[in-house]
């Protein structure tokens, strides 16, 4: 009777122990608003973003971010089934800081996580060291914007990209530049990065190769903002081109500086200064100067008209460069889980391969090695404070594994 009566008092206190526990509360998601709660029953699938979304090009992180975004709360409300089941897509957003160690952190913290897949990262320079992690998880990775060939060229079968790399982008404007420019000498800075540095580098090949002369070769870093001594080395030179490979937060000061050099020539870079902000930090120095962007021009996207009017609608501020390419990406890696109907990476990557999606972008198909197929690149002036396209060049994305990456450590 006693050990009864002890047994009766420990499941009561076990009882009350119980009734009185508070349920956790979902954990807040990268913009700090509390995560919605998954319905019972249902399956989440934790997706994966990665870019700066603090430093100097922050602005472009938040920009892939909310492509991401978009596209899982659509997904969300349109009550998607895989394999039978209903499922709930989570993002789960982590800031690399354009910065290649943090990427490989962050990417250590995706695989313990056991995300369904990745969306990124941003820059080439962080996307290439991640993609080992990625690869030796089995978990696939689709980068809507690193353009260095290296990034499919090391053979992993979980890397794939929705825009053309630098092998098209950087021969479009090396051509550009010979044959629309007719420029005879052209000057090149680039930042050092695996992105800057690599676009260059292609951007020299094509320029020599149409008989342009390079009459300087000059460098600088992701962080720099006085570049004066620089282009006092370059104006003697007497250049028609500069070239700079790198990203927006630089070539605006830079393009400010060289007109109050008085350097007349044209300024040209690729996709990462291609960007609102650059006009802002150029002001109107920014007038006339050229900027490529891998793929078709905007208006001749056949879903951005659509995904200009949600995204504003939804973000309240204009479409940087690469959310049309994070929203496909996301997208068509959720249609490769249905068709398997699974979200286990090792069943959904053989369809991830087999991907012929029609994108807000355009087509997408993938080639053996993870390129998109067909990808083009188009170059934009500013005219009347605002970039217009003026070119489009089609170009296969599965170019000669002729360019690797930088053999130092990248940037970003």
């Amino acid at each position: 009777m006693t050990l009864a009566r002890y047994s009766l008092i420990a499941t009561a206190v076990l009882a009350l122990a119980a009734c009185g526990k508070q349920e956790e509360a979902p954990a807040p998601d990268a913009a700090g608003a509390p995560a919605a709660a998954a319905p019972a029953g249902d399956e989440v699938i934790k997706i994966g973003h990665a870019a700066p979304l603090t430093g100097n090009i922050a602005h472009l992180g938040k920009d892939n971010e909310n492509g991401v975004r978009l596209a899982i709360e659509e997904l969300n409300a349109e009550g998607v089934e895989i394999g039978g089941k209903k499922v709930k897509f989570e993002m789960i957003s982590e800031d690399d800081q354009a910065d290649p160690k943090t990427a490989t952190t962050v990417a250590q913290r995706f695989v313990d996580a056991k995300v369904a897949g990745v969306i990124g990262h941003l820059n080439s320079g962080t996307t290439i060291p991640a993609s080992k992690l990625y690869s030796d998880a089995g978990i696939p990775q689709i980068s809507p914007s690193a353009t260095n060939p290296q990034y499919t060229l090391q053979g992993f079968k979980t890397a794939y990209r929705v825009i053309a790399n630098d092998v098209a982008q950087g021969g479009a404007l090396g051509e550009f530049a010979a044959t629309n420019l007719k420029a005879k000498k052209v000057a090149i800075i680039d930042d050092r990065t695996a992105y800057g540095q690599g676009l260059a580098d292609e951007f020299e090949k094509a320029a020599k190769a149409k008989g342009v002369e390079v009459v300087g070769r000059e460098f600088t870093t992701n962080q720099a903002t006085d570049f004066m001594a620089i282009l006092t080395t370059i104006k003697g030179k007497k250049p028609d081109v500069i070239f700079y490979g790198g990203m927006d937060a630089q070539a605006g000061p830079l393009t400010q500086q060289l007109k109050k050099l008085g350097i007349a020539a044209k300024v040209m870079g690729g996709d990462g200064f291609q960007t609102g902000e650059y006009i802002k930090l150029a002001g109107d120095n920014a007038e006339g100067q050229f900027a490529s962007q891998p793929g078709m021009p905007k208006d001749k996207m056949p879903g951005f008209a659509d995904f200009d009017k949600k995204y504003k609608a939804k973000f309240n501020t204009d479409i940087q460069i690469y959310a049309p390419f994070t929203y496909d990406a996301t997208r068509l890696m959720v249609e490769a889980m249905k068709r398997a109907g699974s979200a286990d990476p090792a069943k959904y990557l053989p369809e991830l391969a087999k991907t012929d999606y029609q994108g807000v972008t355009g087509p997408i198909k993938f080639d053996e090695k993870g390129d998109i197929v067909g990808g083009q690149v188009t170059v934009y002036q500013v005219k009347a404070g605002k970039w217009e396209a003026v070119a489009t060049v089609g170009s296969p994305a599965a170019a000669p594994a002729a360019a690797a990456a930088p053999a130092e450590q990248p940037k970003q």
